[in-house]
């Protein structure tokens, strides 16, 4: 059966599903940020900084940092992988530039791996198109099917 034009299926169907688990965790409440992903392997997650995300000496916190560049470089494996939800084994972070609020964008790719290991990578970038802040990560399937949580829907009805 082929779904009603206009709703995404296969490939699609799961970047978007995806992108709706994203928003559905309840730690984006806490970030202004979308993610998007425009094909396999990549990711783009927008989102504006705040004071609320500001370290004692004014530039923005390390979690926020982490927090961005591990969802990039995560959904960038994940849109690979169609059954199982991955988790993050290791993530290295490399802070180029301190950042202060305003809008930044988290790139991720897909370096390699398909199987059960998967290695992806990420940068930060700010509103002048300096890169602050890149990681990499290593993400592992686990037993979690993606079907079965509530923020992973299917779009195609």
């Amino acid at each position: 059966m082929t779904p009603p034009e206009g709703v995404p299926s296969g490939a699609e169907a799961h970047y978007r599903s995806l992108e709706s688990l994203y928003a559905s965790a309840p730690i984006n409440a806490l970030f202004e940020s979308r993610l998007t992903i425009p094909a396999a392997g990549l990711s783009r997650i927008a989102f504006t900084l705040d004071d609320r995300h500001l370290h004692a000496a004014g530039a923005v916190h390390g979690t926020a940092y982490f927090k961005m560049l591990d969802d990039a470089a995560f959904y960038a494996a994940n849109s690979l992988v169609t059954d199982r939800f991955l988790l993050t084994t290791a993530f290295n972070l490399l802070f180029t530039r301190p950042l202060g609020p305003g809008p930044v964008v988290a790139e991720g790719r897909w370096v390699s791996g398909q199987r059960r290991v998967l290695i992806a990578e990420a940068r930060m970038i700010d509103a002048s198109g300096e890169e602050v802040a890149r990681g990499t990560g290593t993400f592992m399937k686990s037993r979690i099917p993606l079907a079965g949580l509530d923020g992973y829907r299917s779009t195609a009805g």
